[in-house]
């Protein structure tokens, strides 16, 4: 395929081009991405939202809200003359906008605090947060100045004022940024460097493309394709900076540049579409997770993958072919061969590990297993508006919420009585309406609202305590396990702590079903027992290592202040599967890269432990190269404001940083050199089950009987397959 797509490059070149154009004005024709609801299906928050809508047909619960806080100046209430007009004609601006179904008054709906000092408005919307235009935010935020300008402390929040931004600008370039110096240090090139980051960007517009282009069918959101962006980017300029080094390794030796090219696709290349294949296998396992949304993110995700593994096969050769010597370093494209030992770094570092593997391990070991410990008191949640800054007004609203009208105000519990079929079903809500009112822990209810049939009633609930509050998580199982009636909770809060219960429940499986399928993969590359296993504990050690980190910053606050975090707490319920999912398939990309050099050396003739002195000469500075890559590329992610966002980038650099350089760099050599021999050890009759693959390329290395070696004094365009 290398040598192909190097032979007929103009054709290769116009095919990706064709394929990127075709794809981009398909994007640009498509009705675009939906905004998908959040939905879990098999928990109870998520069948009480489902009956509500079957029996409320018509009720405005997908319509985008917003609140609008008033606070007093202090001394004053909120309900004094001046400042009650003042209220009152911001309500009615409120309520002006074409996109309004309706304001709740505060003074009408008792929506003033028991001091006088704070009242709060709630706007609805005829339309999801989604599609709020940006004229009905500035008409709330202008009325909410207008009753600033009045002597109101004046906040607001809600889902129809947030615009919807993931992540994305300066965090991709800062990420693409570090990227191309890392680049340059490593190739010396600018072409070179520019090569990676190219194809790179070629995958991800392709991939950003086709899920604008199937949004719509497919039921794509926005937020489905930032982990695709993010991992595409990443994985893209890792997947072209392997082949890319191979390559320029076999012209070193004097090869000519479509038999380099051939040899680096068909070793290196041979690779990326392994770790590739484990990438996809991480995230498509994300389906057995059982989330909608996440099963989509996984999926689009492992698409860019595949984009990616295609543009390292294709696209990378073929521009290769364009600039066979462009790529080269300096002292190469003189010489045309350069007779060095290679990179000296990675060759010290491993005599250092062989000399001293015992303490190597154990240190590693327990320096993971230390930073692991505080994972033991992981608590899962969905950081809200409590997680901002307090410089954001949506922060400040919440604060002033709390204040005014108690902790749990800002996470109420909907209750959902279903009395169909009761003999007296307003009895029924009243006796379910009256038993959690009296629940220790519960504040208040409100009067229970029914149907038109009359057979179903919805409440909601104020809990004593903050929605992020274990003593509220306590409070829900609670009430579950005491009722006797037919009726079920929900809400924000409800909602939360039922994902954080199910993706615990779902972790075990997944790690099982992706680890085992990832490790018969590595059976079957490396043929070894031992090898496979070896990865996977060590990826186990550096995703916990890489979650203690997340606890100590996010949710205990040591070292918060640094990357910018305001306000800890419960970590994201998705982060443990997002951390697993992507750093799984990212360890076993260095894997492959870095133990099948250390194969392809054993498989050859040298010793175990000279294997892997030979494994770290050509592979540790491609592989240092890569980790700092994606290390930047998330680490970026860091600087967003969005707290979420904050948190996964900074659990997947982490996450990268420790197996990178700990587990692969570290580990891994010093357990090799205590197995020796044995490390590839194979059974007999599985050696014989298992299909055989040549990602070390021994079979392409082979020369057939009477072929002529490359003539180390020509430089490579006067070999004789040059010119011919």
């Amino acid at each position: 395929m290398g040598r192909l797509a190097f032979r007929r490059r103009g054709y290769v070149a116009l095919m990706w081009v064709a394929v990127l154009a075709a794809v981009g004005l398909g994007a640009l024709q498509a009705p675009g991405t939906s905004d998908e609801e959040f939905s879990m299906p098999g928990i109870e928050s998520q069948k009480a939202y489902d009956l509500m809508q079957e029996r409320f047909p018509g009720a405005a619960a997908d319509g985008a809200t917003a609140r609008v806080v008033f606070v007093a100046p202090d001394g004053q209430k909120v309900t004094a003359t001046e400042n009650k007009k003042a209220v009152e004609e911001t309500v009615a601006a409120l309520g002006a906008g074409s996109q309004v179904a309706g304001v709740a008054d505060p003074y009408r709906t008792g929506a003033v605090s028991k001091d006088g000092a704070t009242a709060y408005a709630t706007v609805t919307y005829k339309v999801k947060s989604a599609d709020v235009t940006d004229a009905s935010r500035t008409a709330v935020r202008k009325a909410a100045e207008q009753a600033r300008d009045a002597g109101l402390t004046v906040e607001t929040g809600g889902s129809a004022l947030d615009g919807g931004a993931g992540a994305g600008g300066m965090a991709e370039v800062i990420g693409i940024a570090v990227a191309a110096v890392v680049l340059l240090i490593t190739f010396g090139s600018l072409a070179a460097a520019g090569l990676p980051l190219l194809t790179a960007l070629i995958g991800v517009a392709l991939t950003m493309f086709a899920i604008t282009l199937l949004g719509s069918t497919l039921g794509l959101s926005t937020s489905t394709g930032t982990l695709a962006m993010m991992l595409g980017l990443a994985v893209g300029i890792d997947y072209a900076l392997f082949v890319v080094s191979r390559y320029r390794e076999e012209r070193a030796q004097g090869r000519p540049p479509e038999e380099a090219t051939g040899l680096a696709v068909g070793t290196a290349g041979s690779a990326v579409v392994f770790a590739g294949l484990t990438v996809v296998i991480a995230l498509a396992g994300l389906t057995v997770v059982g989330i909608p949304m996440l099963t989509k993110m996984g999926l689009t995700a492992a698409g860019a993958v595949v984009v990616a593994v295609l543009v390292a096969l294709t696209a990378v050769p073929a521009l290769l072919g364009f600039w066979p010597n462009a790529v080269l370093a300096r002292r190469l494209r003189k010489r045309g061969v350069d007779n060095s030992t290679g990179d000296n770094g990675g060759t010290r570092w491993a005599t250092f590990v062989l000399r001293r593997p015992l303490p190597v391990l154990l240190l590693g070991v327990l320096g993971l297993g230390a930073l692991a410990l505080p994972m033991t008191g992981l608590q899962l949640g969905m950081p809200g508006d409590e997680a901002k800054s307090t410089s954001t007004t949506e922060r400040r609203a919440y604060d002033d919420l709390a204040e005014g009208f108690g902790p749990g105000f800002n996470g109420p519990l909907t209750v959902v009585v279903d009395a169909q079929g009761a003999a007296d079903p307003k009895a029924d809500v009243a006796a379910v309406n009256q038993k959690i009112a009296r629940t220790d822990g519960i504040v208040s209810v409100t009067q229970p609202r029914f149907n038109k049939a009359g057979d179903t009633a919805v409440f909601t609930a104020t809990p004593s305590t903050s929605p992020t509050d274990e003593r509220t998580k306590d409070l829900v199982k609670a009430i579950r396990a005491e009722r006797t009636e037919s009726f079920e909770v929900t809400g924000t809060t409800a909602l939360n702590i039922d994902i954080a219960d199910k993706v615990q429940a779902a972790l075990v499986p997944y790690l099982v079903t992706v680890v085992g399928l990832a490790v018969v993969l590595l059976l079957v590359v490396f043929r070894s027992v031992l090898v496979p296993l070896k990865a996977a504990l060590g990826f186990l050690l550096s995703v916990l290592a890489a979650l203690g980190a997340v606890v100590v910053v996010f949710q205990e606050g040591h070292g918060a202040s640094v990357f910018g975090v305001e306000q800890t707490g419960p970590i994201m319920s998705l982060m443990p599967i997002f951390l697993v999912g992507i750093v799984f398939g990212l360890a076993m990309d260095y894997e492959v890269f870095l133990v099948s050099r250390m194969r392809e050396a054993y498989v050859q003739g040298e010793s175990a432990r000279q294997a892997v002195v030979s494994g770290f000469r050509h592979s540790a500075r491609v592989v240092v190269a890569a980790a700092l890559i994606m290390i930047a590329v998330f680490a970026g992610f860091i600087g967003e404001s969005d707290s979420m966002i904050k948190m996964i980038g900074f659990g997947l650099a982490t996450a990268v940083l420790l197996d990178a350089f700990v587990v692969r760099m570290a580990i891994v050599p010093a357990v090799l050199a205590l197995l020796g021999d044995r490390a590839w050890w194979l059974p007999q009759w599985l050696d014989r089950l298992l299909p055989r693959v040549d990602i070390e390329g021994e079979a392409l290395t082979r020369r057939p009987a009477g072929a002529a070696e490359p003539d180390p004094d020509l430089t490579p365009d006067e070999h004789p397959q040059v010119r011919v």
